[in-house]
């Protein structure tokens, strides 16, 4: 069978003000054009479709059509919630998802059964996809606790529940006659993080051990870390990374989906395939005669400059280049001196320790000097 895998769409990103509805609407076309030219049997998206809890009614139907628009390819559709989705709201969207031939798991269930997912290829091969959405550490002592596999102790450890929440679900994962497959969104110890995950769902307490994911799967489909790559372990497990860079720390990162061709004899054989309709991210550094020599009308851009700090100086960079998002002082341009102390501050006006800190800063505009006595003056009076 063939597999095509996503994950981390991430709709509704905001860059530094900048909205990018418009290239999530281009790059989930352009995802769409690949399974319509890859006929993948199924389509996993695992995990985080929105960038927040609360999507805009904009972001909610660029999701739910392009969800539509992967089924009207002829795939199975399973997408399941992530760390940045709101599980009970995409619980609350099942029924059109149902209508729609989309298999959506937003949060774990009471039943465990809700999580086992069968269909049959148009070749005859069977398979089973066992879709777990993000646990919280409280939400995973809860999914161990009503699927009754043992008392939940406080001692045990994030991973011991995942694990077990796992095992239950894999219990049929011995029958050889189906590829067996996982969907999750967590991470896994030794991956690689790609710069845009939140850091709090990424730290040691929320990783997981490859050891958790049962050796009879023939494939695991990972959300939660945008960069793709592929996990050792028992078996093949595979994050599919996002699609399209969400922030500057990706921009090293190369969006793509994963295309995956399995069977029950023999192993999990992945392409990457590019998706290079969002803009890309890039950072530059310069003074304003270097940075004039930028030639870059695609990317977003984020910018360290590299001259002494003055008022105005931003909005000379966005002139220069307005596609800058972001617009810093190189920290090397930034005095490191210890020269003005407490001692050093005894008996001096408000004036001339802001003339040392604006020294210190390496600022050296009149204006603002003439702007701080006005300011000083009127609070004063």
């Amino acid at each position: 069978m063939k597999i095509l895998h996503t994950s981390d769409w991430h709709v509704g990103k905001v860059l530094k003000g900048q909205s990018r509805i418009g290239e999530h609407r281009d790059a989930l076309a352009q995802l769409v054009e690949v399974a319509q030219a890859e006929s993948p049997d199924l389509v996993i998206v695992a995990g985080d479709l929105y960038d927040t809890a609360a999507p805009t009614p904009e972001a909610t139907r660029l999701v739910t059509r392009a969800l539509s628009a992967l089924r009207r390819t002829g795939a199975q559709v399973v997408a399941i919630g992530g760390n940045h989705d709101n599980g009970p709201a995409l619980d609350a969207l099942r029924p059109w998802a149902e209508a729609a031939g989309v298999a959506l798991r937003g949060s774990v269930r009471d039943n465990p059964a809700e999580h086992v997912i069968d269909g049959t290829t148009a070749g005859g091969e069977a398979w089973r996809l066992v879709a777990l959405p993000f646990l919280s550490q409280r939400y995973a002592v809860r999914a161990v606790e009503m699927y009754e596999l043992t008392a939940a102790e406080a001692v045990q450890t994030y991973a011991d529940h995942v694990g077990r929440v796992l095992g239950r679900l894999t219990e049929s994962f011995d029958e050889p006659d189906r590829v067996h497959l996982v969907t999750g969104h967590l991470t896994v110890v030794g991956a690689r993080t790609g710069g845009g995950e939140r850091e709090a769902h990424t730290v040691l307490n929320y990783a997981v051990p490859a050891s958790v994911f049962p050796g009879g799967a023939h494939y695991v489909a990972l959300g939660h870390l945008h960069r793709a790559q592929q996990v050792l372990g028992p078996c093949h497990i595979r994050y599919s990374g996002s699609p399209l860079p969400i922030d500057f720390g990706e921009e090293e990162n190369r969006p793509s989906v994963s295309i995956v061709e399995v069977s029950t004899r023999t192993a999990a054989r992945v392409r990457e395939v590019p998706i290079t309709a969002a803009a890309p991210l890039r950072t530059v550094r310069g003074t304003l005669a270097e940075l004039a020599k930028v030639d870059d009308r695609t990317a977003w851009l984020r910018v360290y400059v590299r001259e002494a700090p003055r008022a105005g100086l931003r909005e000379e960079v966005q002139e220069l280049l307005p596609r800058a998002l972001e617009v810093r002082i190189d920290p090397e341009m930034l005095p490191t001196s210890s020269a003005t102390r407490a001692a050093q501050r005894a008996g001096r006006s408000p004036r001339e320790l802001f003339g040392d800190y604006l020294t210190s800063r390496g600022q050296a505009d009149d204006g603002v000097r003439e702007l701080f006595d006005e300011l000083y003056e009127e609070a004063t009076k």
